[in-house]
């Protein structure tokens, strides 16, 4: 399917972005459509929403196997953001969607004169690191081996290295978010890590009465809409290399015991690791062992390069972030795409 005509003509900008149905993409699409500069935005997914956002056209496509320089073909900028999170039990599936998928996104950009290339990468990228301080963009990205969320992190960033040096007319942009929540992804989040999401009535209700407090259990977590927010601001600015994303405070088992009502009981990691291993091993739980793992190692990461040079900063703080989560699980919300379709 050839792309729309762009909009060049028009004075605006005309963005294309991959894995447009998602958590992020939702909210890149409505942030984009909202943006006065951006005439256009191209949403590509493998299924087709029902869901009209401003300024939208979509199409379907499979980043492994389509021809995608065609859809780039008038773009000023390209946001890749598809990514396969299941099955994990199948390596070589997610391998195949999301390190060679990705890499024919990055080299149909290039074929296509693309100016700027934006690359979803992550936190889980990073190679283990300190849970008392912060680090900057320059801390190692080797990620968790076990894991092959971090290992495909990681080795896209190797790769895109060598794609910026061969590239030196792209601008390329990685974004390094915490982990992002949302009200309307929360129950599609839910399925995707626990298997199931749960009926409104238990939402309702204490989940987890007891919070383990483990060795290494801090992280960093964002809304949905501000993680969109840098996309847009990365789009804009003329800025290139890695951006850490993340909103404060420091999620630990102190605030999720507050957030959730539970007791917070001190463990070590090894009997939670074991319960979980078990259960993925059984395939009553869908998110891999090795995940809990890289959690349990990834470093915390100082924003001030993205509030500095893209003048982003976040409007939701950890805590809302993770309450619109809970909500959206209580209310069963979603939006009217493949990914984020609620419960029936």
């Amino acid at each position: 399917m050839a792309a729309p005509d762009s909009p060049g003509d028009a004075g605006g900008l005309r963005v294309v972005v991959v894995g447009a149905t998602g958590n992020v993409g939702t909210g890149v699409v409505r942030a984009l459509g909202a943006e006065p500069a951006v005439d256009s935005v191209l949403g590509l997914a493998r299924r087709r929403p029902q869901w009209s956002p401003a300024k939208t056209t979509w199409a379907a496509v499979d980043v492994t196997d389509d021809d995608l320089t065609g859809h780039f073909a008038g773009a000023d900028a390209v946001i890749h953001l598809a990514w396969l999170f299941q099955p994990t039990r199948d390596p070589v599936s997610t391998w195949r969607n999301n390190v060679l998928g990705s890499i024919r996104v990055f080299q149909a950009a290039a074929a296509a004169g693309v100016q700027a290339l934006v690359y979803a990468s992550s936190v889980g990228a990073y190679s283990p690191g300190p849970k008392n301080r912060q680090v900057d963009e320059s801390w190692p990205t080797h990620g968790w081996p076990d894991a092959a969320y971090c290992r495909e992190k990681a080795y896209l960033e190797r790769f895109l290295d060598g794609f910026a040096s061969a590239h030196p007319g792209i601008r390329v942009v990685r974004l390094r978010p915490g982990f992002i929540f949302q009200r309307a992804a929360a129950c599609a989040q839910s399925r995707l890590f626990a298997g199931f999401t749960p009926p409104r009535a238990l939402a309702a209700k204490r989940l987890f009465p007891v919070v383990p407090d483990l060795p290494g259990l801090r992280f960093q977590v964002l809304h949905a809409d501000d993680v969109a927010d840098a996309y847009r601001l990365a789009v804009l600015r003329p800025v290139s290399g890695a951006f850490n994303l993340a909103a404060g405070p420091v999620v630990d088992a102190a605030l999720l015991g507050d957030l959730l009502g539970a007791r917070v009981v001190r463990l070590p990691a090894g009997p939670p690791r074991a319960l979980l291993s078990a259960a993925w091993h059984l395939r009553l739980l869908p998110a891999s062992p090795h995940l809990f793992d890289a959690v349990l190692r990834l470093p915390l990461m100082d924003t001030a390069r993205a509030r500095q040079e893209l003048d982003w900063t976040p409007r939701f703080s950890a805590q809302d972030a993770l309450e619109d989560f809970l909500r959206g699980l209580r209310e069963h919300a979603g939006l009217p795409t493949a990914p984020l379709r609620p419960p029936r």
